[in-house]
């Protein structure tokens, strides 16, 4: 029987690609597999968004040149990703947002949660009231995203990052750097 050789390669690339913006080894392996899941495909490219230290001075959400991704296949751009963290009660976590081309999320995932309570952040079910979110809305815990009994710092954090990642999102749009 045959090795699939083409997709050894091809995730082998993709870990390079990810491994040399610095993403933490088991960070990096989610990411991967949620990419995966997200564009049905192996084989693509993880180029970082990079802005000035002027505009990034402005940013809500900073960037860094390895948090925020371009995601293409062959020149055909699939989208964006962004690797953040978040405070909860005493440690912070770890979660991915995955952009369309258009900039509308069409994915979220908290990849590594490290407190006792609050991991409800992580359902999908809750996870999808940010679908479709795009730099033109307002994220609030308060008003338009439902709470979890257990898990208010949690669900604070993740909204509040997410609201900042929107933000930054049409900042960057404003100056024409996405």
């Amino acid at each position: 029987m045959q090795k699939p050789f083409p997709l050894i390669v091809s995730s082998l690339i993709m870990c390079l690609f990810l491994f040399g913006f610095g993403l933490p080894k088991n960070i990096e392996k989610k990411v991967l597999k949620e990419l995966q899941k997200v564009f049905l495909q192996n084989d693509f490219q993880l180029s970082p968004i990079r802005v000035s230290d002027t505009l990034n001075a402005r940013l809500p959400q900073k960037i860094d040149g390895e948090n925020f991704f371009e995601l293409t296949n062959n020149n055909l751009h699939l989208g964006y990703c962004f690797v953040g963290k978040a405070p909860s009660k005493a440690a912070e976590f770890d979660f991915l947002i995955v952009f369309d081309p258009d900039l509308k999320i069409v994915h979220s995932k908290v990849l590594v949660y490290r407190e006792e309570y609050g991991g409800e952040i992580g359902s999908k079910r809750w996870l999808k009231q940010f679908l479709g979110k795009t730099a033109g809305d307002r994220v609030d815990h308060e008003r338009n995203i439902d709470g979890i009994a257990g898990a208010t710092i949690s669900v604070r954090a993740m909204t509040n990052a997410i609201d900042e990642l929107l933000q930054t999102i049409g900042i960057l749009q404003q100056n024409l750097v996405l």
